[in-house]
């Protein structure tokens, strides 16, 4: 088969219910290239802020308002996925996300910078669009390594988005980040345009009704309800980790400059490996067991990151657990929800996402907070609590387990 037949979907209307590898590989590299979008402003805030005229009390606004834009998406508009046909539903909304791209690379001013950080925001939900449909393609038996693979991308897309944004920041200036971009979000979008499948899922009453149900679904899915526990302690974790140590190594011993952390940054994307094996794990029916190794390599992180403080290579070492876990937990909490139903797929994943990004806003917040009054030591602490809670929730699991 050559590659533009394995790329291609099936004829028609009709539903593909295969997936190809190189169709996987394509749906992983367009979620990464698409959810960088939500991190390439972080590290430049010093920069735009100052160009912009912006106060430094408003320039952290940036990263604010592009991250409450993506929670937005998530509830606002990933559930469409079990509304509107997916092909047509990713495509516009990858549009919205290059014309997003171009008026930050463009704005003249704070305010049409800060619409626009919203703006990548709700848009870049497209990803939490493509996961749904690459699982809805995959057999029953492989979904967890389809899953995995796709998520494998997502993550290495989180964890370059900062060090690719420095680096391009240092050599072609900050808007140039945007305008490279969007010029990435519209090649996808044309790629995706020609390989995604048509999927027109069974229709829902309205919007109105479609939004309706996801409280319903929450709290009627007791595996969802626990997945959706577990993975906002370990996003929380992750975002504090990586919120924090930036400032860790800004300061004493390290005083490692911006380049230097991006490329400490880099250690982190080896996690990504983790995916696809904790996918085939999940398909094998070892969810159970695999969620308590996550677990306890993210609790490992910290007190590893607190023993550490004052070695690169502990950090390194604390920030790999840290990962692995995260991503472990995340690719085989999808595989779970995703097996409960084809109809309800879009929303649950989008009730998922959402929640435990609040996590993760949550542990970036007190990153900031803990480093400012305490230092590192504190931040390591707080970090710990987070997987010790999901451990405690999943203490409760394998008690139900005995007594059934």
């Amino acid at each position: 088969m050559s590659s533009s037949e394995a790329l291609r979907p099936a004829a028609g209307p009709a539903e593909q219910r295969t997936i190809t590898p190189l169709l996987t590989f394509v749906l992983a590299a367009a979620c990464g290239a698409v959810v960088a979008n939500i991190y390439y402003a972080q590290p430049l805030v010093g920069l735009i802020g100052p160009a912009l005229g912006l106060p430094p009390e408003i320039s952290s606004f940036v990263v604010t308002l592009t991250q409450i834009g993506y929670g937005a998406g998530l509830v606002l508009l990933v559930p469409l996925g079990d509304l509107l046909e997916n092909r047509r539903l990713v495509g516009v909304t990858l549009a919205g996300a290059v014309l997003a791209l171009l008026l930050a690379a463009v704005a003249p001013n704070g305010a049409l910078f800060l619409a626009a950080s919203f703006l990548i925001g709700l848009s870049s939900v497209a990803v939490q669009m493509l996961v749904p449909l690459a699982a809805h393609m995959a057999p029953d038996a492989m979904r967890g390594r389809v899953v995995g693979n796709v998520m494998s991308g997502l993550l290495l897309g989180i964890l370059l988005a900062r060090p690719l944004s420095s680096l391009i920041a240092d050599h072609f200036g900050w808007r140039a980040v945007f305008g490279v971009s969007a010029l990435i979000t519209v090649a996808f979008a044309l790629l995706l345009a020609r390989v995604l499948p048509y999927r027109r899922p069974a229709r829902v009453a309205s919007y109105g009704g479609l939004l309706g149900s996801l409280w319903s679904l929450l709290r009627g899915t007791p595996v969802l309800q626990r997945r959706t526990a577990y993975q906002t302690m370990a996003f929380a974790a992750f975002s504090l980790y990586w919120t924090g140590v930036p400032l860790h190594l800004a300061g004493e011993p390290f005083h490692l400059s911006q380049s230097g952390i991006a490329l400490f940054a880099l250690s982190g994307a080896a996690g990504a490996l983790v995916a696809p094996i904790a996918g085939r794990i999940a398909d094998r029916g070892w969810s159970r067991p695999a969620t308590g190794v996550a677990l306890l390599s993210i609790a490992a992180a910290f007190p590893v990151a607190w023993l550490g403080r004052d070695s690169i290579a502990m950090l390194i070492l604390a920030g790999l657990l840290l990962d692995a876990g995260v991503q472990c937990n995340m690719v085989v909490g999808q595989r779970a929800i995703y097996s409960l139903g084809a109809e309800v797929r879009s929303r649950m994943n989008g009730i998922y996402m959402a929640i435990f990004f609040f996590g993760g806003a949550l542990g970036s917040a007190l990153a900031g907070y803990a480093f400012a009054h305490g230092g590192w030591v504190p931040v390591t602490w707080i970090g710990f609590a987070f997987p010790v809670i999901a451990l405690a929730c999943y203490a409760t699991e394998l008690g139900n387990r005995r007594r059934g």
